[in-house]
């Protein structure tokens, strides 16, 4: 039966079973409500032995419905198997009928159905309005969170400006759900849902109740009054329906404008049959009636857009804001017949200037959509012309997404011939951006405006022609090899010239006139060559503050792979020709050597070329010995012990045996060199081959124990040597002591290693110490020797660090393990005093690698003081205070040490420990200021060094906040009382002391203390004549004026508690976010709810809730910077004259927005519309051009660890990388200053850092 059954129905035609599926849905339906009506019927709900009636079947549930019914009808297994979801859905559906009608559950919790709700709303309107359009007002007033008292008005009837007085009440009374901003995951579908109903619902009305001038008149009129309120959900929801409802209104007048359109092309094409009759009657009237319905749709927009555009696009809400915008330049685009026009442009434009980054973002986007369409052009012109200027400034955005998106935007004006060339002069300069989206932005925009039209576009052909318009671009930047590699970054993914190998290494190969490819072109090509290898294989040219691990792809990886291997041919036929012709070029031969360490070297066995991969290593070698600047060393090394360590068999062995021959003529140079020292006119030889040695010992150890004797025996020797020479042979020295330590085995030691070691230690600090004390004796007798001075400090900080004995007290190598004296750690602190306190415009700046950042001696040298007092290698009361009291004299970067060696001490000291900390470091400090300004006659609190002994009062003092200030306060009394005795030990010379430190801390303590503290301090003054020098005793009656000020503002006058403890209860409730929705109109806009904390202002509300008692000159803070600063080190580049984008260009205010509709000729607003308290919640724009500035943190590099560590060996300037990043208080974005923290902590540590830190230092997104 079955079988005939589903045979049977396989011969019915699609229609007809379409019918009968129908037929039987609706049985199914109408069987199932009656017999579940019946089940309710029959069932007593009190009887306990009946069971209860069936349920709405959830997510997992078995049902329990019976299946005969399908067999009814001869239906198979497989379609009753087919129809069981629309069965049970119907099931839920009869079960609770009032479900589709309610329309707030639909937007809540029935997405799928929110098309079918409006449908049914439809046709319920048109057969009752009232009922339904009261039905749909309450569901926008459920919507916009107002759950209660919403059946006790008809909303249809009474006045609209009443209605939504009640219904704020009622918010303000009742509280509200806001079902937008919920983070709840029932409602994260409820945005999509509301605007898809109402979408659903126009559309539904468009042949209809659309034109009754009864659903659409009332709806408008209330969301335009609801966008008025004070509640943020309230305008919320009010700017999203009625955009919403704008955007279906261009949707039905397009369709409109089709239908007219038709049939202005039927009507012409019937009177040139007939000129009068039925048909063309009909067709007349058709035309009529579609056109008023055009120009009824046009006014519904434009009443909407009048009534609550053009207030809410300047909302305090930048979501509405943001809201508004998008949705205008969707209108735009989709209907330019009606706002492609300078009435509606300019709100566009003027949101260039908003101060929230994603409301600029999508002015950019909504410009972007427009000037993409070339249709759009001609009306664009006055716009273009008007806001042009405010577009270039744009791709100079604090947010890296608004800049990237402008910069894409100027691409389309330079599309269309809209922009002057010498209008991008500013636009150039960002090739070399720290943020790689903005570099390759500007790339693109560069690669298609100058060096695709080379080409006429196309890459395949000429691409010569592109290289050389590269090197011209390149000509600009060619000062700096770091610059060079940020343009290279930028253009690279597009130019495909820059990885066609055979051209480049053509171009450079062959015999050109000085006309064509000058040497500066060679030297940049040989950097594109170069930079391109690296970046064929994945490898990075720029730094980059994204340390995060990057996982390729299969695809990825083969692409690398294949990528590799073409370069790699590509190399073996002509890097050793390239190394010959500029073996003596020092700025070409460093990149050139570095290629094969990006090689895949097993090719060359593959391709038969054993004696070029010799060759090309016996020039490397030659490279190394007739070059001596630092970084052709250094590559050179990198690259034979690549070649030695990554080659196989016979590639192998050649590259070994280049490597020893290259270690062993060294050490005869430098024997020979050592042996000719007082003998030849000059130390360049001595000089040059104690480079060399220092370089290679950095990559591998030279077992050469005479040769060292030999360094150390110079020094015995002669008196007289250079500082340069001194240097290397320390740092070779220290390197070798280095080495021979970690060949020391830790669980086994050998006794003949260890003495040996103990004797070069020993010999090596000796020496370090005699020339400790010459170095002093050169700064004091002023002839500074920075470089000798700094690689001291930082040797002597390494050594004591290797051979803690803390360290290797639970190894067995304690008997390397020493501790230095107090009096040589006072001659060493004294040294690093005379580094940190030297200046000099001119200092020279050391650099780890050729793209790392800048670093400078002084953060080298606090950093190796910092590292001694962070491990306990010398005692922390005796080193630690000198430390912190240059904590805020040497700028960001030696203020973020201290800070990081300050935290790491507080964890082990006690509050008695931490005041007498804090205060000794005060006092020196202090100390400083005093000899500075000893016997100066001017104004002594405004030396520089007071102001840095307040500003390190002031950082310290800080620590003290909020549940601190309690937990410490007798540390902090301690600290006061201190320096109370400390002050009046000489009075009144050092009751300065009272005012630059001090009283930073006093003002931390409670009223009670406070006025002991007085009481103690007028005894102290008591009897004493203080008009006899009244200056100097100006500090003392300051501090106790703030100490005064202090008490009077706790005492509370008569009358006046009651306002304080609401003043209180004001300030504990600023910055909660809870349901509460209104301020007691503290706000300037007084329409919002309880608002959130700006993110700007947060420190200062946290600043605000402890009570204000810093002196107002420690409040002032310094104009932050702008938000991209160039690469620390590049070359300074004069940037173009800023092209002023206030020109014609006014933003609408309170004031001037009529002004501005006047002069474009925009309609008033209908007076029709019912207002409700516009003016309250209207923002203005800031006019003219804002700069938004905040600073970005500079993008920073961590260098690559080598999994199989050793002994960090000393690099001068090559060891410690501690940039120059933006601490956390001046940058938003702060993933540059975790990077520095975790580098900080890795040096105080005295281990390299980790790869998982490196990666833990990822970027940050603004918003």
């Amino acid at each position: 039966m079955e079988g005939d059954g589903h045979a049977g129905d396989t011969d019915v035609d699609p229609g007809r079973r379409s019918m009968r599926q129908a037929v039987l849905n609706s049985v199914l339906l109408r069987e199932v409500m009656e017999s579940s009506g019946s089940e309710r019927e029959d069932t007593d709900p009190d009887d306990p032995n009946v069971e209860e009636p069936t349920k709405k079947r959830g997510h997992g549930q078995e049902s329990t419905r019976p299946k005969k019914r399908a067999r009814v009808t001869g239906v198979s297994s497989e379609r009753e198997k087919g129809g069981a979801k629309r069965k049970r859905h119907l099931a839920a559906v009869a079960e609770n009928p009032d479900a589709e009608e309610d329309l707030i559950e639909v937007l809540k919790n029935k997405g799928k159905v929110v098309r079918q709700a409006a449908a049914k709303w439809v046709e319920r309107y048109e057969a009752n309005s009232d009922v339904a359009l009261q039905e749909l007002l309450k569901a926008l007033f459920q919507v916009c969170g107002v759950q209660s008292g919403l059946d006790s008005l008809t909303w249809t009837e009474v006045d609209i400006d009443d209605a939504v007085r009640e219904l704020v009440d009622r918010a303000k009374n009742d509280g509200l759900e806001d079902y937008l901003g919920s983070k709840h995951r029932d409602f994260r579908n409820f945005k999509d849902n509301l605007v898809t109903f109402w979408d659903s619902l126009v559309r539904e009305c468009q042949d209809g109740a659309l034109f009754d001038q009864k659903l659409m008149d009332k709806t408008m009129d209330y969301v335009i009054a609801l966008s008025c309120t004070p509640p943020r959900t309230f305008r919320r929801v009010a700017t999203l329906v009625g955009c919403q409802l704008v955007t279906s209104l261009v949707g039905v007048a397009k369709r409109l404008g089709e239908s007219r359109e038709t049939a202005q092309r039927q009507l012409n094409a019937e009177k040139k049959k007939r000129k009068d009759g039925p048909r063309v009657e009909s067709l007349n009237k058709t035309l009529s009636e579609t056109h008023e319905k055009i120009t009824t749709v046009e006014e519904m927009m434009r009443k909407i857009f009048t009534g609550l555009f053009m207030h809410r696009y300047r909302d305090v809400d930048a979501d509405i804001r943001m809201a508004c915008i998008t949705a205008i330049g969707s209108w735009i685009a989709a209907y330019p017949s009606l706002f492609l026009q300078d009435l509606y442009l300019k709100y566009i434009g003027w949101t260039l200037n908003d101060k929230n980054a994603a409301v600029r973002r999508s002015s950019v986007l909504a410009l972007h959509a427009l000037y993409a369409v070339d249709d759009n052009i001609p009306s664009l012109g006055l716009f273009t012309e008007r806001f042009s200027a405010r577009m270039i400034e744009l791709a100079d955005d604090i947010d890296v997404n608004v800049a990237v998106s402008a910069i894409g935007l100027l691409k389309q004006l330079l599309r269309h011939q809209l922009l002057e060339d010498d209008e991008l002069g500013p636009l150039y300069e960002f090739l070399i951006d720290e943020s790689a989206q903005i570099r390759h932005a500007v790339g693109d925009l560069v690669y298609d405006h100058l060096i695709a039209p080379a080409t006429g576009g196309k890459d395949n052909e000429n691409l010569q022609g592109q290289l050389e318009r590269l090197l011209q671009i390149l000509r600009e930047f060619s000062g700096d090899p770091i610059l060079c590699d940020y343009v290279i970054d930028a253009l690279w993914d597009k130019c495909k010239a820059m990885k066609d190998w055979k051209c480049m290494t053509t171009m450079l190969l062959e015999d050109r006139q000085s006309d064509e490819l000058t040497d500066r072109d060679a030297t940049n090509l040989v950097r594109v060559l170069s930079a391109s290898v690296k970046k064929a294989v994945n490898g990075k040219i720029v730094p980059s503050s994204d340390h995060r691990k990057v996982s390729l792809t299969k695809g990825q990886k083969e692409l690398i792979e294949v990528s590799q291997k073409e370069m790699t041919l590509a190399m073996i036929k002509s890097l050793t020709k390239l190394l010959r012709k500029y073996l003596a070029d020092q700025a070409k031969v460093a990149a050139l050597v570095e290629i094969i360490c990006h090689m895949r070297l097993e090719l060359y066995s593959l391709q038969r070329k054993e004696q070029s991969f010799a060759a090309t290593l016996q020039l490397i070698k030659d490279a190394f010995v007739k070059h001596g600047d630092n970084q052709t060393l250094k590559t050179c090394v990198k690259s034979l012990a690549f070649a030695a360590s990554q080659s196989h068999a016979d590639l192998q062995d050649s590259a070994q045996t280049i490597l020893k021959q290259t270690v062993d003529d060294l050490s005869a140079k430098l024997k020979s060199a050592i042996g000719q020292a007082g003998e030849a006119e000059d130390d360049y030889a001595l000089t040059v081959n104690l480079r060399r040695m220092y370089h290679m010992q950095l990559t591998i150890q030279v077992a050469n124990e005479g040769l060292f004797e030999d360094m150390l025996g110079l020094l015995d020797d002669f008196s007289n040597l250079d500082d340069e020479v001194v240097r290397l042979i320390f740092l070779n020295m220290y390197l070798h002591i280095t080495w021979s330590l970690s060949a020391v085995d830790p669980h086994n030691p050998d006794e003949s290693a260890i003495s040996s070691l103990i004797a070069s230690r020993s010999r090596l600090i000796e020496h370090l110490y005699s020339f400790m004390e010459s170095a002093l004796d050169s700064w004091e007798q002023e002839t500074p020797r920075n470089a000798l001075t700094c690689t001291i400090c930082l040797i002597l900080s390494d050594v004591w660090s290797l051979f803690s004995e803390a360290k290797l007290a639970p190894t067995n190598l304690l008997a390397l393990g020493f501790r230095p004296s107090e009096d040589v750690i006072e001659l060493f602190w004294r040294l690093c005093e005379h580094r940190l306190a030297y200046t000099d415009d001119a200092e020279e700046e050391v650099t780890e690698g050729p793209y790392a950042e800048f670093l400078n001696e002084k953060d080298m040298i606090m950093t190796a003081a910092a590292k001694l007092v962070a491990h306990d290698m010398v005692s922390k009361e005796f080193l630690g205070p000198k430390i912190l009291s240059h904590y805020a004299q040497h700028g960001k970067i030696i203020s973020e040490t201290v800070k990081q060696l300050l935290a790491r001490v507080k964890q082990n000291m006690s509050a008695d420990d931490l005041s007498d900390f804090y205060l000794n470091a005060m006092k020196l400090a202090y100390r400083r200021h005093m000899d500075e300004v000893s016997g100066s006659d001017e104004d002594l609190t405004q030396s520089p060094s007071f102001v840095a002994c307040k500003e390190l009062a002031g950082r310290l003092s800080s620590s003290f906040l909020g549940v601190a200030r309690a937990k410490y306060r007798p540390s902090i009394l301690e600290i006061v009382m201190g320096g109370i005795n400390y002050a009046f030990r000489d009075v009144p010379k050092q009751l300065s002391f009272l005012q630059g430190a001090v009283i930073q801390f006093a003002l931390k303590l409670p009223a009670t203390d406070i006025r002991e503290i007085l009481v103690d301090i007028e005894q102290r003054v008591r009897g004493v004549d203080t008009d006899q020098d009244p200056s100097g005793w100006r500090p003392y009656f300051t501090f106790v004026e703030l100490l005064r000020e202090k008490i009077a503002k706790h005492e509370v006058p008569a009358g006046g508690k009651e306002n304080a403890v609401r003043s209180r209860k004001r300030t504990a409730k600023k910055g909660v976010r809870g349901k509460k929705l209104f301020e007691a109109q503290e706000t300037s806009s007084g329409e919002d709810e309880m608002e959130e904390v700006p993110s700007g202002s947060d420190h200062e509300h946290e600043d605000a809730e402890e009570e204000d008692d810093t002196p107002l000159y420690n409040n002032r803070q310094p104009p932050k910077p702008s938000r991209r600063s160039q690469v620390n080190g590049r070359p300074s580049i004069t940037k173009p004259r800023a092209i002023d984008a206030t020109r014609e260009m006014s933003s609408p205010s309170a004031d001037n927005i009529e002004v501005e509709e006047h002069e474009i000729d925009a309609p008033e607003a209908s007076p029709a519309v019912p207002v409700f308290d516009i003016a309250a919640t209207e923002e203005q724009l800031p006019s003219g051009t804002t700069n938004w500035g905040q600073s970005h943190s500079t993008g920073e590099q961590l260098p690559r660890m080598n999994a199989n560590w050793r002994p960090a060996p000393l690099k001068l300037g090559e060891d410690d990388d501690i940039s120059k990043g933006s601490s956390k208080d001046d940058s938003p974005s702060n993933s540059s200053g975790i990077a520095r923290t975790k580098r900080i902590r890795s040096k105080l540590l005295n281990r390299p850092i980790s790869p998982e830190e490196t990666e833990s230092a990822g970027g940050f997104s603004e918003f």
